[in-house]
């Protein structure tokens, strides 16, 4: 390789620089680096939702930083990546660059036009995988085919899977200066990234801290406290028993590599010991899986992946419910505390996801696609693979799906899963002050229970918008049509 040429690195979601493979070998040449990320809305990519802009927006501000102390630059660039990776790269003069493989059909598509007018013109195209533990392709049936059901999939990609050493993060990165016939560069403000008329995100500021540092704080957290309790506990709404990393994965900031490191490391020392390491490993083996199903399945998003649901005829949406579950009002509490959760933080425990999904499909019967898109505006872990595939999962039309006739009832699992309802306390205070035996079911309280506690149903609080045992009748009869 000519170390005379500058070398281009394009950043696109693994915002990070340690174990990150495209920095590592742009690093190697020894070349000059020109580090850009775009903002590409004008390809045909699905846009962001506002939750992952936000983060977006944080996380490029930390990468500008990382880079910034290792002597390089990041430049920010807004429109159509077909048209600006090549001008960039010409105008820079750089002979060869670096990308994280994307898995999404239409950025493959992109992909595969840039590399092609690249290679055209001569120059060096260098894609790694920086973004899961193992490629779509490499894990298939013994027919070739790929896997539908989660299980043999994971046990399958265990077996496969082959350690390699972390990469370090770059101390010192040579740069290029950015010329002036080279595309206009914006500014990260201009990106319009950050909600502003009303600024909704205070919530996502106290939970969060965007970047790669944030996401190494986490992940130590997560492997210090909570992972000791991870499989018994991740399912109880009311404990910090989940690992909070889905974030940082979605935007690369931490590699699925890095986290399958430390866990090994820690069961190897028996700092944890293999059932909680493994239940853990497997919900990273989940979001590979997803990825698995949307290589495969470009429309995972849009199109039943069981398309014997495709004879499902869906009622005409309910408005008014649609609206009364978004905001959190639906009358069941552990839903509405899940709704509001995600409203307030970008994010939703997942059990209470499960819960809240299946309130939508069954009970309101409700599209599940329309939930997928709820879940992609509000969630700042929106995963292209993981929201579509868990949906489809919830709606029984997806891979390794849930059964057509389970319907989760709102108020077991609730009474299940936040027993004594300090989950629902801190996400619906109007019932705050009402007995933990009716938190979950505040419509079958005692009237002078009720008025103790300042709560006036269909007032201060919602009756419930739909009965649950007339709801789960409905959608088994609708479903019920399906089964075989």
């Amino acid at each position: 390789m000519n170390i005379s040429k500058p070398v281009a690195l394009w950043f696109r979601e693994d915002l990070r620089l340690s174990d990150q493979p495209a920095v590592h070998t742009a690093a190697e040449t020894g070349a000059p680096i020109v580090a850009f990320y775009i903002l590409d809305e004008r390809s045909g990519l699905r846009a962001l939702g506002g939750a992952s802009r936000w983060w977006l927006h944080h996380s490029l501000a930390v990468l500008a930083r990382d880079l910034a102390k290792r002597g390089c630059d990041l430049h920010v660039v807004r429109g159509d990546a077909c048209e600006l990776v090549p001008a960039i790269v010409e105008a820079v003069g750089a002979g060869s660059i670096f990308w994280t493989r994307r898995y999404g059909a239409q950025e493959i598509a992109v992909d595969i036009q840039i590399k092609s007018q690249l290679k055209d013109r001569g120059i060096q195209v260098n894609s790694s995988n920086g973004q899961l533990l193992l490629e779509p392709w490499q894990i298939k049936t013994k027919t070739g085919d790929p896997y539908r059901v989660f299980t043999p999939y994971w046990r399958a990609a265990r077996e496969g899977m082959q350690t390699t050493p972390s990469l370090a993060a770059p101390r010192k990165l040579n740069t290029a200066p950015w010329p002036r016939k080279a595309p206009p560069r914006a500014r990260l403000d201009d990106l319009e990234l950050l909600p502003t008329m009303p600024d909704w995100a205070a919530g996502l500021r106290k939970k969060w801290i965007p970047g790669e540092a944030g996401a190494q704080k986490r992940l130590t957290q997560f492997l210090d406290d909570a992972l000791k309790d991870y499989a018994a506990g991740r399912d109880f709404a009311d404990r910090q028993a989940t690992s909070l990393l889905s974030p940082h994965l979605r935007f690369g900031e931490i590699s699925p590599r890095q986290i399958w490191r430390a866990l090994q490391h820690a069961m190897a020392s028996g700092a944890i010991d293999t059932r909680n390491g493994d239940k853990f490993l497997a919900e990273l083996g989940w979001r590979e899986f997803s990825y698995h199903l949307l290589f495969y399945n470009p429309d995972l998003a849009t199109q039943n992946f069981n398309r014997r649901f495709d004879e499902f005829s869906w009622p005409r949406e309910n408005v008014k419910h649609l609206a009364a579950w978004q905001r959190g009002l639906t009358g069941y509490p552990i839903v509405d505390a899940g709704m509001r959760e995600l409203w307030q933080t970008g994010y939703m425990h997942n059990r209470v996801r499960m819960i809240a999904a299946s309130f939508l499909i069954k009970h309101l019967m409700i599209d599940w696609r329309t939930g997928e898109k709820w879940f992609w505006d509000t969630l700042c872990d929106a995963d292209p693979a993981n929201n579509a595939a868990s949906w489809q999962w919830v709606a029984g039309s997806g891979a390794d799906a849930a059964p057509y006739f389970r319907i989760f009832n709102p108020i077991i699992q609730g009474e299940k899963f936040d027993p004594v309802g300090g989950y629902v306390r801190k996400y619906v205070p109007e019932l705050k002050d009402l007995d933990s035996k009716f938190i979950h079911k505040p419509w079958m309280a005692p009237p002078d229970m009720l008025r103790t506690a300042g709560i006036a149903l269909g007032k201060t609080y919602p009756l419930p918008i739909v009965e649950h045992s007339a709801a789960r009748a409905r959608a088994l009869a609708a479903f019920a049509m399906l089964k075989g």
